[in-house]
Protein backbone atom coordinates (compact mmCIF):
# COMPACT_ATOMS: atom_id res chain seq x y z
CA UNK A 1 0.00 0.00 0.00
CA UNK A 2 1.34 3.06 -0.96
CA UNK A 3 1.01 6.40 0.63
CA UNK A 4 0.58 8.79 -1.68
CA UNK A 5 0.36 8.02 -5.78
CA UNK A 6 -0.56 9.69 -8.96
CA UNK A 7 -3.96 7.82 -10.20
CA UNK A 8 -5.95 8.43 -12.72
CA UNK A 9 -5.09 12.36 -12.98
CA UNK A 10 -5.46 12.84 -9.38
CA UNK A 11 -3.15 12.56 -6.00
CA UNK A 12 -4.28 9.76 -3.75
CA UNK A 13 -3.20 10.01 -0.27
CA UNK A 14 -3.83 7.78 2.67
CA UNK A 15 -5.99 10.29 4.85
CA UNK A 16 -3.32 9.94 8.24
CA UNK A 17 -5.85 12.22 10.32
CA UNK A 18 -8.21 9.63 10.04
CA UNK A 19 -5.98 6.42 11.09
CA UNK A 20 -6.10 4.07 13.45
CA UNK A 21 -10.19 3.77 13.70
CA UNK A 22 -10.45 4.61 9.62
CA UNK A 23 -8.36 3.39 6.31
CA UNK A 24 -9.91 6.36 4.21
CA UNK A 25 -8.28 7.36 0.22
CA UNK A 26 -8.53 11.08 -0.58
CA UNK A 27 -8.43 11.97 -4.01
CA UNK A 28 -6.75 15.70 -4.69
CA UNK A 29 -7.19 17.23 -7.63
CA UNK A 30 -6.08 21.20 -6.91
CA UNK A 31 -3.16 22.62 -6.02
CA UNK A 32 -5.26 23.97 -3.11
CA UNK A 33 -6.41 20.62 -1.87
CA UNK A 34 -2.89 19.30 -1.70
CA UNK A 35 -1.56 22.10 0.12
CA UNK A 36 -4.50 21.75 2.85
CA UNK A 37 -3.81 18.13 3.02
CA UNK A 38 -0.09 19.08 3.62
CA UNK A 39 -0.82 21.45 6.46
CA UNK A 40 -3.48 19.11 8.09
CA UNK A 41 -1.11 16.65 8.04
CA UNK A 42 -3.14 13.87 5.92
CA UNK A 43 -0.22 13.58 4.52
CA UNK A 44 3.04 14.16 6.20
CA UNK A 45 6.45 12.41 6.89
CA UNK A 46 9.81 14.16 5.50
CA UNK A 47 9.87 11.47 2.05
CA UNK A 48 5.76 11.18 1.42
CA UNK A 49 6.10 15.41 1.47
CA UNK A 50 8.67 15.36 -1.37
CA UNK A 51 6.99 13.04 -3.65
CA UNK A 52 3.85 15.63 -2.54
CA UNK A 53 5.14 18.65 -3.37
CA UNK A 54 6.00 16.74 -6.78
CA UNK A 55 3.04 15.95 -7.63
CA UNK A 56 1.47 19.11 -6.78
CA UNK A 57 3.72 20.73 -9.43
CA UNK A 58 2.01 18.08 -11.61
CA UNK A 59 -0.87 19.34 -10.96
CA UNK A 60 0.00 23.15 -11.23
CA UNK A 61 1.43 22.05 -14.58
CA UNK A 62 -1.61 20.59 -15.72
CA UNK A 63 -3.82 23.38 -14.27
CA UNK A 64 -2.13 26.50 -15.29
CA UNK A 65 0.05 25.40 -18.61
CA UNK A 66 -1.67 28.46 -20.24
CA UNK A 67 -0.90 31.12 -17.03
CA UNK A 68 2.84 31.55 -16.28
CA UNK A 69 2.37 33.70 -13.50
CA UNK A 70 -0.28 31.69 -12.15
CA UNK A 71 2.14 28.92 -12.23
CA UNK A 72 5.10 30.19 -10.55
CA UNK A 73 2.47 31.40 -7.69
CA UNK A 74 1.29 27.47 -7.40
CA UNK A 75 4.86 26.30 -6.88
CA UNK A 76 6.17 28.73 -4.43
CA UNK A 77 2.65 27.97 -2.33
CA UNK A 78 3.59 24.37 -2.20
CA UNK A 79 7.23 24.56 -1.95
CA UNK A 80 6.53 26.81 1.28
CA UNK A 81 3.33 24.74 2.65
CA UNK A 82 5.49 23.81 5.79
CA UNK A 83 8.38 24.93 6.25
CA UNK A 84 10.92 22.36 7.78
CA UNK A 85 11.19 19.32 6.15
CA UNK A 86 13.24 20.14 3.23
CA UNK A 87 11.90 17.69 1.28
CA UNK A 88 8.53 19.11 0.34
CA UNK A 89 10.44 21.99 -1.47
CA UNK A 90 13.38 20.10 -3.11
CA UNK A 91 10.40 17.82 -4.37
CA UNK A 92 8.41 20.54 -6.16
CA UNK A 93 11.54 22.59 -6.98
CA UNK A 94 13.00 19.19 -8.43
CA UNK A 95 9.93 18.66 -10.76
CA UNK A 96 9.20 22.19 -11.33
CA UNK A 97 12.45 22.20 -13.49
CA UNK A 98 10.86 20.13 -15.52
CA UNK A 99 8.20 22.73 -16.96
CA UNK A 100 9.18 23.88 -20.21
CA UNK A 101 9.24 20.50 -21.38
CA UNK A 102 5.41 20.36 -20.51
CA UNK A 103 2.78 18.80 -17.82
CA UNK A 104 3.78 14.94 -18.92
CA UNK A 105 7.61 15.73 -18.48
CA UNK A 106 7.12 17.00 -14.84
CA UNK A 107 4.55 14.14 -13.99
CA UNK A 108 7.60 11.73 -15.06
CA UNK A 109 9.85 13.38 -13.00
CA UNK A 110 7.11 13.05 -9.99
CA UNK A 111 7.17 10.03 -10.25
CA UNK A 112 10.67 9.27 -10.52
CA UNK A 113 10.80 10.65 -6.90
CA UNK A 114 8.12 8.88 -5.69
CA UNK A 115 10.00 5.80 -7.27
CA UNK A 116 13.41 6.96 -5.99
CA UNK A 117 11.86 7.13 -2.28
CA UNK A 118 10.90 3.51 -2.49
CA UNK A 119 13.90 2.00 -3.32
CA UNK A 120 15.51 4.43 -0.86
CA UNK A 121 13.29 2.78 1.84
CA UNK A 122 14.01 -0.92 0.67
CA UNK A 123 18.07 0.35 1.38
CA UNK A 124 17.95 1.98 4.29
CA UNK A 125 15.97 -1.15 5.99
CA UNK A 126 18.77 -3.53 4.78
CA UNK A 127 21.47 -1.31 5.94
CA UNK A 128 20.27 -0.11 9.21
CA UNK A 129 19.08 -3.65 10.35
CA UNK A 130 22.62 -4.37 9.90
CA UNK A 131 23.64 -1.42 11.77
CA UNK A 132 21.50 -2.18 14.59
CA UNK A 133 22.42 -6.17 14.55
CA UNK A 134 26.24 -4.91 14.44
CA UNK A 135 25.99 -2.21 17.37
CA UNK A 136 22.85 -4.31 19.61
CA UNK A 137 23.57 -7.84 19.38
CA UNK A 138 20.99 -10.06 19.15
CA UNK A 139 17.31 -9.39 19.20
CA UNK A 140 17.40 -6.03 20.53
CA UNK A 141 14.87 -3.90 22.02
CA UNK A 142 13.77 -0.61 20.62
CA UNK A 143 12.45 2.27 21.34
CA UNK A 144 11.29 4.85 18.13
CA UNK A 145 9.40 8.02 17.81
CA UNK A 146 6.91 9.82 15.80
CA UNK A 147 6.04 7.57 12.71
CA UNK A 148 8.72 7.10 10.09
CA UNK A 149 6.75 3.73 7.83
CA UNK A 150 5.18 3.84 4.88
CA UNK A 151 3.19 6.27 6.33
CA UNK A 152 5.51 8.93 6.21
CA UNK A 153 7.39 7.46 3.05
CA UNK A 154 5.61 5.93 0.45
CA UNK A 155 6.22 2.44 1.01
CA UNK A 156 8.14 0.36 3.81
CA UNK A 157 9.53 3.48 5.62
CA UNK A 158 12.66 4.58 7.61
CA UNK A 159 13.56 3.68 11.07
CA UNK A 160 10.41 1.66 10.94
CA UNK A 161 11.40 -0.14 8.12
CA UNK A 162 15.03 -1.17 9.58
CA UNK A 163 12.11 -2.47 12.41
CA UNK A 164 10.04 -4.19 10.19
CA UNK A 165 13.34 -5.89 8.71
CA UNK A 166 14.93 -6.87 11.85
CA UNK A 167 11.56 -8.44 12.00
CA UNK A 168 11.08 -10.53 8.93
CA UNK A 169 15.16 -11.83 9.73
CA UNK A 170 12.96 -12.77 13.39
CA UNK A 171 15.98 -10.45 14.97
CA UNK A 172 13.60 -8.21 17.09
CA UNK A 173 13.22 -8.04 20.75
CA UNK A 174 10.97 -5.63 21.64
CA UNK A 175 9.39 -2.41 20.44
CA UNK A 176 8.18 0.75 22.18
CA UNK A 177 6.64 3.50 20.57
CA UNK A 178 6.64 6.45 22.02
CA UNK A 179 3.06 8.39 21.67
CA UNK A 180 4.35 11.79 20.34
CA UNK A 181 2.46 14.70 21.29
CA UNK A 182 0.64 16.50 20.81
CA UNK A 183 -0.86 14.62 17.61
CA UNK A 184 -0.03 11.13 18.99
CA UNK A 185 2.07 9.95 15.62
CA UNK A 186 3.41 7.40 17.10
CA UNK A 187 -0.03 5.76 19.57
CA UNK A 188 -2.27 6.47 16.25
CA UNK A 189 0.01 5.83 13.27
CA UNK A 190 3.60 3.57 14.48
CA UNK A 191 1.11 1.65 16.46
CA UNK A 192 -1.22 1.08 13.52
CA UNK A 193 1.51 -0.06 11.07
CA UNK A 194 3.63 -2.13 13.76
CA UNK A 195 0.03 -4.36 14.29
CA UNK A 196 -0.28 -4.72 10.67
CA UNK A 197 3.23 -5.90 10.52
CA UNK A 198 2.57 -8.41 13.56
CA UNK A 199 5.03 -6.91 15.09
CA UNK A 200 4.17 -6.92 19.10
CA UNK A 201 5.09 -3.58 21.30
CA UNK A 202 4.03 -1.38 23.52
CA UNK A 203 3.25 2.35 23.69
CA UNK A 204 4.91 4.62 26.15
CA UNK A 205 4.05 8.51 26.87
CA UNK A 206 7.07 10.66 25.37
CA UNK A 207 7.82 11.21 28.65
CA UNK A 208 8.80 7.77 29.79
CA UNK A 209 11.35 6.88 27.31
CA UNK A 210 14.77 8.96 29.02
CA UNK A 211 13.48 6.63 32.21
CA UNK A 212 12.66 3.20 30.35
CA UNK A 213 16.10 3.79 28.86
CA UNK A 214 17.85 4.50 32.13
CA UNK A 215 15.90 1.22 33.71
CA UNK A 216 17.75 -1.10 31.00
CA UNK A 217 14.82 -1.54 28.99
CA UNK A 218 15.89 -0.22 25.64
CA UNK A 219 18.67 -1.24 23.86
CA UNK A 220 18.95 1.71 21.18
CA UNK A 221 16.90 4.13 19.95
CA UNK A 222 16.10 4.96 15.92
CA UNK A 223 14.38 7.52 15.01
CA UNK A 224 13.73 9.32 11.49
CA UNK A 225 14.28 12.91 10.40
CA UNK A 226 12.85 15.77 8.51
CA UNK A 227 15.86 17.62 8.01
CA UNK A 228 19.73 16.45 8.20
CA UNK A 229 22.17 19.35 8.67
CA UNK A 230 25.87 19.16 7.39
CA UNK A 231 27.22 18.90 10.30
CA UNK A 232 25.20 16.30 11.24
CA UNK A 233 22.32 18.03 13.61
CA UNK A 234 19.33 16.35 13.19
CA UNK A 235 15.71 18.32 12.50
CA UNK A 236 12.95 16.18 13.87
CA UNK A 237 9.79 15.80 15.84
CA UNK A 238 9.25 17.40 18.88
CA UNK A 239 10.81 14.89 21.77
CA UNK A 240 13.46 13.64 20.23
CA UNK A 241 16.07 15.71 21.61
CA UNK A 242 14.67 14.23 24.56
CA UNK A 243 15.18 10.98 23.87
CA UNK A 244 18.78 11.66 22.50
CA UNK A 245 19.40 12.72 26.25
CA UNK A 246 18.31 9.94 27.67
CA UNK A 247 20.42 7.30 25.45
CA UNK A 248 23.55 9.44 26.23
CA UNK A 249 22.75 9.14 29.66
CA UNK A 250 21.98 5.26 29.56
CA UNK A 251 24.83 4.66 27.09
CA UNK A 252 23.16 3.19 24.08
CA UNK A 253 23.26 3.70 20.46
CA UNK A 254 20.92 6.63 19.16
CA UNK A 255 20.58 6.22 15.78
CA UNK A 256 18.73 8.13 13.03
CA UNK A 257 17.31 6.78 9.16
CA UNK A 258 16.90 9.10 6.25
CA UNK A 259 17.09 9.24 2.86
CA UNK A 260 19.35 10.99 1.31
CA UNK A 261 16.79 13.37 0.53
CA UNK A 262 16.48 14.35 3.51
CA UNK A 263 20.07 15.25 3.76
CA UNK A 264 20.64 19.02 3.52
CA UNK A 265 23.91 19.97 2.85
CA UNK A 266 23.06 23.46 2.24
CA UNK A 267 22.06 24.42 6.04
CA UNK A 268 25.06 24.53 7.94
CA UNK A 269 23.29 23.32 11.57
CA UNK A 270 20.79 23.35 13.08
CA UNK A 271 20.31 26.72 13.85
CA UNK A 272 19.43 27.61 10.44
CA UNK A 273 16.48 25.59 10.36
CA UNK A 274 13.13 27.24 10.30
CA UNK A 275 10.95 25.49 13.33
CA UNK A 276 7.59 24.79 12.79
CA UNK A 277 4.92 25.91 15.32
CA UNK A 278 1.92 24.41 15.54
CA UNK A 279 -0.09 26.71 17.01
CA UNK A 280 -2.02 26.54 20.20
CA UNK A 281 -4.80 24.80 19.10
CA UNK A 282 -3.53 21.52 18.76
CA UNK A 283 -2.67 21.51 22.93
CA UNK A 284 -5.15 23.67 24.64
CA UNK A 285 -8.36 25.34 24.31
CA UNK A 286 -8.33 27.72 27.61
CA UNK A 287 -5.01 29.07 27.43
CA UNK A 288 -1.64 30.36 25.37
CA UNK A 289 0.67 27.32 24.49
CA UNK A 290 3.53 26.97 22.44
CA UNK A 291 3.64 24.05 20.02
CA UNK A 292 6.68 23.73 18.39
CA UNK A 293 6.90 20.63 15.77
CA UNK A 294 10.15 19.65 16.00
CA UNK A 295 13.45 20.24 17.86
CA UNK A 296 16.98 19.97 17.22
CA UNK A 297 19.34 17.17 17.84
CA UNK A 298 22.65 18.15 18.49
CA UNK A 299 25.51 15.63 16.44
CA UNK A 300 27.17 14.91 19.52
CA UNK A 301 24.63 12.74 20.92
CA UNK A 302 23.81 11.23 17.64
CA UNK A 303 25.53 7.83 17.12
CA UNK A 304 24.93 7.19 13.04
CA UNK A 305 23.00 8.34 10.44
CA UNK A 306 21.86 5.68 8.20
CA UNK A 307 20.88 6.76 4.75
CA UNK A 308 19.66 4.80 1.53
CA UNK A 309 23.87 5.11 0.42
CA UNK A 310 25.75 4.86 3.43
CA UNK A 311 26.20 4.66 7.33
CA UNK A 312 27.99 7.69 8.50
CA UNK A 313 29.59 7.32 11.89
CA UNK A 314 28.71 10.96 13.69
CA UNK A 315 30.40 9.33 17.00
CA UNK A 316 33.33 8.56 15.21
CA UNK A 317 33.54 12.19 13.65
CA UNK A 318 32.01 11.67 10.57
CA UNK A 319 29.53 14.40 9.05
CA UNK A 320 26.60 14.28 6.34
CA UNK A 321 28.19 16.82 4.05
CA UNK A 322 31.14 15.12 1.33
CA UNK A 323 32.73 16.53 -1.31
CA UNK A 324 31.24 13.72 -3.30
CA UNK A 325 27.75 14.09 -2.08
CA UNK A 326 24.87 14.84 -4.88
CA UNK A 327 21.46 13.87 -3.80
CA UNK A 328 19.16 12.53 -6.34
CA UNK A 329 16.27 15.43 -5.35
CA UNK A 330 18.29 18.16 -6.18
CA UNK A 331 19.34 16.94 -10.15
CA UNK A 332 18.39 18.79 -13.25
Amino acid sequence: MRTIDWVDGAVEIIDQTALPEDLRVLRLHTVGELIAAIQALAVRGAPALGVAGAFGVALAARVHADDPAALAQAVHRIETARPTAVNLARGARRAARLLPAGPAAVLAEACAIRDEEVAASEAMAALGADLVAELCGARPRLLTHCNTGGLATVATGTALGVIGELHRRDALGAVIASETRPLLQGARLTSWELSRWGVRHRVAVDSAGPFLMARGEVDAVILGADRICANGDVINKIGSYSHALGARRAGIPFLVVAPESTVDPDTPTGAHVEIEDRGAAEVTAWSDAVNPAFDITPSDLVTAIVTDRRVIRVDRGETPAAPSFSPPSTRA
